[in-house]
């Protein structure tokens, strides 16, 4: 009985170490085949080559669609393109934007993987993104990119301070997500609002020309030489009264003493937070401006973004806002309710209803508070 019980043992034994074996040699043969099989097809996504804002050549998934915006130009920009819903990442500012949130409620939601510049990068990863824009100064952060190079996400830079430059960047976003046709439309308006801009202004006399002082968030923080805000406002035909001067520098931002603010007495104060509205016209340092007495201390319109913000996809339509308002006799054919019922609806598939117009060409309540 023994002799049985120790047969039937040894007979299990080698049926089990030659179906092991049939195995390893089936694993082997799909491993090393040519051909891989329709789950490997689709889990390995076919990529190309896009060239972002830092020159840096890049290879990313087509159409992807799990993106994580670290910069909210790429976030703002993937809404125009109809790619919102991709988003599963993104920075806290984007949370803020009202009618972005509306368009796409998930955006509430997700993950803001991204505080003071520094990257968490396992709640990134959590996310399970295709790839990642952030702005260019991360890419000049050797800690933050040895970070996103370990976790494999692909980084497209976007970076732009000029009119031109963001054409450019609203571009290599479009590449990314197959929406060069959208960003066609889109650059075609933007330069034929400019061209309409362009057209009336350039009879003004430079001493005729309005002059407006351009708040940024706060009521001293202005704009200054070779960035977005400098540009646009040249355009619109107005004076900018805080370019080529001398500004106090902090954390890259730049700020005049109200003593320069005096001395410059602007005819408009145009400012992209509405509270700042209230302080300026309140404030008894202040008071002896023309602009303050003359109550043209203006918000500028707030839509899916801060018209005429350095990151505001915006721009044509804070030209057109700004050369209409300090020159309405050049513009009384211009309906900018219509313009920008117009522009969203062209660009965002988007019906704003009359509400909503209202707020938006106010510049209140389309923007949360800061928490």
């Amino acid at each position: 009985m023994p002799k049985t019980i120790h047969l039937k043992m040894s007979i299990n034994k080698t049926f089990l170490a030659l179906a092991v074996l049939l195995m390893f040699l089936i694993t082997m043969t799909g491993g090393c085949s040519n051909k891989p099989t329709g789950q490997q097809q689709l889990s390995t996504p076919e990529l190309h080559t896009v060239t972002d804002c830092a020159g840096r050549q890049v290879k990313v998934p087509i159409n992807p669609q799990r993106i994580a915006c670290l910069c909210p130009e790429a976030g703002h920009a993937l809404a125009m393109y109809g790619k919102g819903s991709t988003i599963v990442a993104a920075v806290g500012g984007m949370q803020r934007d009202k009618l972005l949130v509306e368009m796409y409620p998930h955006i509430a939601e997700v993950p803001v993987p991204k505080n003071s510049g520094v990257i968490n990068i396992e709640e990134l990863a959590a996310a399970a993104p295709e790839l990642v824009f952030i702005k260019e100064d991360t890419v000049n952060n050797e800690a933050e990119m040895e970070k996103l190079a370990k976790a494999r996400i692909p980084v497209i830079a976007i970076k732009f301070n000029t009119m031109e430059e963001q054409l450019y960047a609203l571009q290599v976003i479009a590449q990314v997500v197959g929406a060069e046709s959208e960003w066609q439309r889109y650059k075609e308006f933007y330069q034929t609002t400019l061209d309409l801009v362009q057209e009336r202004v350039k009879l003004i006399p430079d001493s005729e020309r309005v002059r407006i002082y351009h708040s940024i968030n706060e009521a001293t923080r202005t704009d200054s030489e070779g960035t977005l805000p400098a540009e646009w406002t040249r355009a619109a035909g107005v004076i900018n009264v805080s370019i080529d001067q001398e500004l106090k520098v902090a954390e890259g931002k730049y700020y005049a003493s109200i003593e320069q603010i005096l001395l410059w007495d602007p005819d408009y104060i145009l400012v992209n937070d509405p509270n700042v509205v209230g302080y300026i016209m309140n404030h008894e340092h202040w008071r002896p401006l023309q602009a303050v007495k003359n109550n043209r201390v203006l918000p500028l319109p707030n839509g899916l973004t801060r018209w005429g913000h350095f990151s505001s996809l915006e721009t044509p339509l804070a030209v057109l806002w700004t050369a209409k308002t300090v020159y309405p006799q050049h513009f009384q054919d211009v309906d900018m309710r219509a313009v920008t019922r117009d522009f969203y609806k062209q660009f965002f598939a988007w019906e704003l209803d009359e509400t909503t117009i209202d707020k938006i060409l106010s510049g209140q309540d389309m923007r949360g508070a800061r928490s």
